[in-house]
């Protein structure tokens, strides 16, 4: 497969002049020369880490791809060091990919829950994850600048959503359900805006969490609410009932395609009138990132993720009834969520 990204990446840039690349500030970007032969199947994964590396070099801005292969940055990260332009570079990053084995890793999880992903995410959310996520979606400062990273790309994500339902007459009194609400980063503004919320996570923890922090919101502002939002644990799958607007962010890189068709065609059976959704949209440089970031996955980056085409994306949503009307694209450094609204036909 990454045979076939480097096909897609080349086919769609430019070769570089003999300037060759440049940073983010315009300055000349280090090449690096990288060449992969013909390995035995014990040292493919670093066959993988060396085409990777040399893609992030080719193609990525001198500043970020020294701060992708920069894995210093906290607790639950290697703590190994690249700079791109050396073969001791790319031997360390072997070695680590090599340590790393995140096929290995993967199958270890799928053994432990018996194949079943649904439970090896809500354990990973419950555990590890609920710490490291913990972090990310509240206020605290230990975080490593990629945790900050995506901190800050949620945060616009949502605000998106909050501006969106606001320019469309606000949520006071309407019913929202809210599937997959983690710490209740958008179930909670929703419900200070007067939406009676049906917040739901997969993980116990999350669902716990959210529930907390909208205790403090609450007593923060001082507002009696008519209606108090209800958190619950269930999967995505368990959720019922009818509500005006459904939404689910950020949930999507957690389903292969074929169950992300089913999950929206469930989300959608409930919504009677709206679905807004984000997904982590597939594109030849976001599978690179993904390939690259699968290297190095930490103690607390246990589970898979997938990526999505718009076009597939699009396809479920019209499929299930419904007709987007609104798009946005959240792009930070190391996060990137697609945007969609959707109303029903």
């Amino acid at each position: 497969d990454t045979h076939a990204i480097m096909q897609s990446l080349h086919s769609s840039h430019r070769p570089f002049s003999s300037a060759g690349p440049t940073s983010r500030q315009g300055r000349a970007a280090p090449r690096a020369v990288l060449s992969c032969h013909a390995v035995r199947p014990a040292q493919a994964r670093l066959a993988d880490a060396c085409a990777i590396a040399g893609m992030l070099a080719t193609f990525a801005p001198a500043s970020l791809a020294s701060e992708l292969l920069d894995t210093t940055g906290g607790s639950d990260v290697s703590s190994v060091t690249l700079a791109l332009g050396g073969g001791v570079a790319i031997a360390v990053l072997g070695a680590a990919l090599i340590a790393a084995d995140p096929q290995k890793r993967r199958s270890e999880q799928m053994q432990t829950t018996g194949g079943d992903e649904n439970e090896a995410v809500r354990n990973y959310f419950n555990g590890t994850g609920f710490d490291r996520w913990k972090k990310i979606y509240g206020e605290t400062d230990e975080v490593n600048k990629v945790q900050m990273d995506i901190r800050t790309g949620h945060a616009q994500t949502v605000e998106k959503v909050l501006k969106w339902v606001d320019e469309e007459g606000g949520v006071e009194g309407i019913t929202v359900a809210d599937a997959g609400c983690g710490t209740g980063s958008l179930a909670i503004p929703l419900a200070m805006r007067g939406a009676a919320v049906s917040a739901s996570d997969i993980s116990s923890s999350m669902a716990s969490e959210a529930q907390q922090r909208f205790v403090a919101a609450a007593e923060a502002s001082g507002k009696v609410f008519q209606t108090v939002p209800k958190f619950e644990a269930m999967d995505l799958e368990s959720v019922k009932g009818k509500y005006h607007t459904v939404t689910c962010l950020d949930v999507m890189i957690h389903y292969p395609q074929d169950r992300a068709d089913a999950m929206i065609s469930h989300l959608a059976s409930l919504a009677e009138k709206r679905l807004i959704l984000s997904f982590a949209p597939k594109t030849p440089w976001l599978s690179v990132l993904k390939r690259f970031g699968e290297l190095f996955p930490g103690p607390s980056k246990a589970t898979r993720a997938y990526l999505h085409t718009e076009v597939d994306v699009e396809a479920a949503i019209q499929k299930a009834g419904f007709k987007v009307v609104k798009r946005e694209m959240t792009a930070t450094n190391f996060y990137f969520s697609r945007l969609f609204e959707a109303v029903r036909v």
